[in-house]
């Protein structure tokens, strides 16, 4: 508590003389991420050949018209850099994805903005809903994740803020603030002045940890940050930058128990999670043991990442730092940021992808037995990532050739950062890693073109399709700009994509799994949310099986351990599957 008062007190003292017009005595700290690398990533690497497909910028077409508010007027508050997050979902019903874009406000109170929620209306065309569905009111939102938490057949939304988070139950297309009831609104913090402070909440997931059929709600928090204790940090010593999260103390997840009436239950001490050094960004969901029960990646900016391994009997263990994930290999806790999970070689090895700050490439965590390897050097990840700032990522298969490629969001957060880090910019094209099938992710964000050489401030990424055409398009935001629909023209592979739904409660089927037979290969896909960075990403499941007509085989592991299986479904289709009834329903690519 006296190191956080001093704190305050020299940022306060070098305020005072900067308004004076007088140079402070002492220098301002200056961010970390003017600190040169530690490590030597330096690689050379040939370029192998990789299809070229095509991403079609088509927002503005699309009808999709959203700029993010960051609420800055030049006081570089914090959260100012740090947002937001998007969604696809399918909040009516009519199997055509959505679109959620998590809007800040600004900090004065004569002012308010709100996210956007845009119903796709089938023709390539979306509608701004926002005010019919209930979704007009203002928040300094970061976040958001999708499920049908209450099972009543469609999915709700979690929106988490700066300040009180917010639980939206979808009311046959009109969404209900249901928080106050619920008890999700988060937790609160107290600051050395004794003042109260809401959580500053980043990124959520629905997840059933305890498997009683209810998705239960894990919520990543930042740091302890209010504006009245906004910490002055400086590239020069004299103006303003934005700080990075080492000057302020950390905030640990919570975990919230689905009751199955309405209400949630926090069980973040009991289940193990409560880690209060946690300066949490990103969240995945997987089960590294194939035993059913859910663990978690959580992310850490600063901190060493955490890997919660879920022990069955309600609890967890943090294991972060014996897995190997904590540190990079100098010993150093990187600035994770998004976070997604994925088998690269269909061989049941997963790998942990984490979104770095610049000066430090992507990780890229392979496991080997119950420890990870970063593989990033190996996957050729090291050099073209090492300069950029990554948020937002997903593994997606883009070119449906049965592999999973990767997609990452990058952007800076200090518009000044070329005055210090000549190599470095603020705006920073998103990049897309093709999946060679030999342990490597190859850069084709050149012959890629389009948004791919175009310098954003990205920040949410997610993954779906928007047009029922059997590929995975794009949507990302940008910090104080535009989102950016990319719809994926090819040419592709051939796919097969499957929508499950579970017994009630668990509709959504979360923790489902889906293993694929094709000739003499198989690929494995689980339901799930979160992954990314603040972002939600549709859960229906696309398998991409190049040249073939169809999946020989397909096994599916319910959430309650139940298995059934499929044979010979063609490729070209949607396959609607309910669990103890199979296939329900069965519709055609859209061409």
């Amino acid at each position: 508590m006296k190191m956080r008062s001093s704190i305050l007190f020299g940022a306060a003292l070098c305020l005072l003389l900067v308004a004076c017009g007088s140079e402070p005595e002492t220098p301002p700290p200056t961010p970390e991420y003017t600190r040169a690398p530690s490590t030597d990533y330096t690689r050379v690497a040939q370029r192998q050949q990789a299809p070229r497909v095509t991403f079609t910028d088509v927002t503005e077409k699309a009808g999709i018209s959203f700029t993010h508010e960051t609420g800055a007027v030049g006081d570089k508050w914090l959260p100012e850099t740090m947002g937001s997050g998007c969604a696809f979902f399918d909040y009516d019903g009519d199997d055509y994805l959505d679109i959620l874009l998590v809007n800040g406000t600004p900090w004065s109170k004569s002012a308010e903005s709100t996210s956007k929620l845009y119903r796709n209306r089938g023709d390539g065309s979306f509608e701004d809903v926002t005010k019919k569905t209930g979704l007009s009111f203002s928040a300094y939102g970061m976040g958001v994740t999708a499920a049908d938490y209450d099972a009543d057949g469609d999915p709700d939304l979690y929106l988490t803020c700066v300040g009180d988070n917010r639980l939206l139950r979808n009311d046959g297309g009109r969404f209900t603030d249901v928080t106050g009831k619920a008890g999700v609104a988060g937790s609160q913090w107290i600051d050395d002045a004794g003042n109260s402070h809401p959580e500053w909440s980043t990124s959520a997931a629905w997840v059933d940890v305890d498997r009683d059929g209810w998705p239960d709600l894990f919520v990543a928090n930042y740091v302890h940050w209010s504006s009245a204790g906004d910490i002055f940090t400086s590239l020069d010593g004299k103006n303003k930058s934005y700080a990075t999260p080492q000057q302020y103390p950390g905030s640990t997840c919570r975990l919230y128990r689905n009751l199955g009436d309405g209400a949630f239950a926090e069980i973040t001490e009991s289940a193990g999670v409560h880690l209060p050094h946690a300066k949490s960004m990103g969240v995945a969901v997987t089960d590294f043991e194939s035993d059913g029960w859910p663990d978690l990646v959580v992310t850490n900016d600063t901190q060493p990442n955490f890997l919660l391994h879920n022990l069955g009997d309600g609890r967890f263990e943090e294991r972060g730092l014996t897995a190997g994930i904590g540190y990079d290999e100098s010993g150093r806790a990187r600035a994770g940021m998004g976070v997604d999970i994925a088998s690269l070689a269909n061989n049941d090895i997963l790998s942990i992808a984490v979104g770095n700050f610049s000066r430090e490439p992507i990780s890229l965590y392979r496991q080997t037995g119950e420890a990870f390897l970063d593989a990033a050097g190996p996957a050729r990840l090291v050099q073209p990532t090492l300069r950029a700032l990554t948020f937002g990522l997903r593994f997606s298969d883009y070119d449906l050739d049965g592999r999973q490629d990767l997609v990452l969001a990058n952007g800076h957060i200090e518009p000044d950062i070329n005055a210090v880090q000549k190599e470095i910019r603020y705006a920073q094209p998103p990049q897309l890693f093709w999946n060679d099938g030999n342990d490597q992710l190859i850069d084709v964000s050149a012959s890629t073109g389009g948004l791919f050489t175009s310098p954003l401030v990205a920040r949410g990424l997610v993954i779906g399709d928007i047009d029922l055409d059997g590929d995975i398009d794009l949507l990302l935001t940008t910090n104080g700009g535009p989102a950016h629909l990319l719809r994926n023209d090819g040419p592709t592979g051939n796919s097969v994509s499957l929508i499950l739904r579970g017994k009630s409660p668990a509709l959504d089927g979360l923790g489902a799994v889906v293993t694929a037979t094709i000739g003499d290969k198989t690929q494995r896909q689980r339901v799930r949310t979160g992954s990314s960075y603040l972002s939600h990403s549709d859960p229906v499941l696309h398998f991409g099986i190049g040249a073939a007509k169809k999946i020989d085989r397909m096994e599916i592991r319910w959430p309650d351990g139940s298995e059934e299986a499929l044979e010979d479904l063609a490729a070209g289709f949607y396959y609607r599957l309910e669990q103890g009834k199979g296939i329900v329903r069965t519709e055609g690519f859209v061409r």
